[in-house]
């Protein structure tokens, strides 16, 4: 399993369990990925940390000073 962090600016748009859908984002060195429909967005990544399944499943959603983050779990390898 792979997890990877989103950022979400409002709570309750997201549920614990709920199976979610990204879409993913090329820069000139990196891919990013959004939660649809733009519910989240993660960090960039390198090329060699792309991330190959689009469907996973929220695993926790975080509260921090700085906004909202959701954990999601995904069927691959890190």
């Amino acid at each position: 399993m792979r997890e990877m962090e989103f950022k979400m600016e409002r709570p309750g748009l997201l549920e614990v369990g709920q199976s979610i859908t990204v879409t993913e984002g090329i820069l000139p060195t990196s891919y990013y990925y959004t939660i649809d429909p733009s519910l989240a967005m993660s960090a960039n990544y390198e090329f060699r940390k792309r991330l190959k399944s689009r469907e996973g499943v929220v695993k926790s959603i975080e509260e921090r000073p700085e906004g909202y983050y959701v954990i999601a779990t995904f069927s691959e390898e890190a």
